[in-house]
């Protein structure tokens, strides 16, 4: 009888620790990437409520092809909380065999450089982002989606608010420095979006999917707008970057550019629907 009793004592203990264990590692990892363990592009996702916002600027701000203001309702969404950075999208191509970017910081492959693993991807093409966001089983976000996630429903200016930007809240307006040009993604939390998603104004520009067209806030659907139903060869591009005045850093500032370009300060994230919702 004593025996068995110091049996069960002694497997409750060992069980006893090791949960201990368990709980006193977990506070090491945030919740978002032991959730994320199972991904091939294990980064935080952001998820955006399903509802209404204000997109585009009223008559007297913003350009032209940001008019008319309207409401749009949205799909609950999720999105990348940081741009794809230099090691994602290194992993990316040693897993798939896509081609390298070039490399904006000299002569050698880029891939052979240290120190800029967390910086974001630039050089990247339309279509660069549209296969890797597919290689992570997510996809770009459109043009309503990444606004939404960049002003939140409150029709901000920035994504911090309607405060100037400042060296603290935004990597802009700047020369290319190499190395030194482009900031760490998720380094500057004083220019965050009301969601929590970073650096939606400046560091690099960032790929949507939708076609660009300068009218269609005239006629585009009020629910999902899903972008132009059109070809072509220009595609959106929203964010701004390093070089890019406080005037194209804006939520509602509209980019684009021919879906083969490559720049050094163009880059992306990745976007996934949720609840069924569309798959564009």
């Amino acid at each position: 009888m004593r025996n068995t009793v110091g049996h069960y004592a002694t497997r409750f203990l060992r069980m006893t620790m090791a949960v201990t264990a368990v709980v006193a590692c977990t506070h090491w990892f945030p919740i978002e990437t032991l959730a994320a363990s199972h991904e091939v592009d294990p980064v935080s996702m952001i998820t955006i409520p399903a509802g209404e916002f204000l997109m585009g600027s009223p008559e007297g701000i913003g350009r032209q092809d940001e008019r008319p203001q309207r409401s749009v309702y949205l799909d609950k969404f999720a999105i990348d909380q940081i741009e794809v950075t230099n090691e994602r999208y290194m992993t990316f191509v040693k897993a798939t065999g896509h081609r390298t970017p070039p490399n904006p910081y000299g002569t050698g492959p880029l891939v052979s450089l240290t120190g800029i693993e967390h910086l974001p991807v630039v050089q990247t093409t339309w279509y660069d982002a549209k296969a890797y966001c597919t290689w992570a089983k997510k996809r770009l976000p459109t043009e309503a989606e990444w606004e939404k996630a960049a002003r939140g429903t409150d029709g901000r200016l920035y994504p911090w608010g309607n405060e100037p930007p400042t060296a603290k809240r935004a990597n802009f307006d700047r020369e290319w420095e190499d190395e030194k040009t482009l900031h760490p993604v998720g380094s500057m939390s004083d220019g965050d979006s009301p969601y929590g998603v970073k650096d939606m104004a400046g560091n690099a520009r960032e790929w949507v999917s939708d076609w660009y067209d300068a009218d269609y806030y005239q006629d585009a659907p009020k629910s999902n707008p899903p972008g132009p139903d059109k070809k072509g060869v220009v595609r959106s591009i929203r964010g701004g970057s390093w070089h890019s005045p406080a005037s194209d850093i804006t939520t509602t500032a509209r980019g684009r550019g021919g879906f083969a370009l490559q720049t050094h300060g163009t880059g992306f994230r990745c976007a996934r629907s949720l609840d069924n919702g569309p798959s564009y």
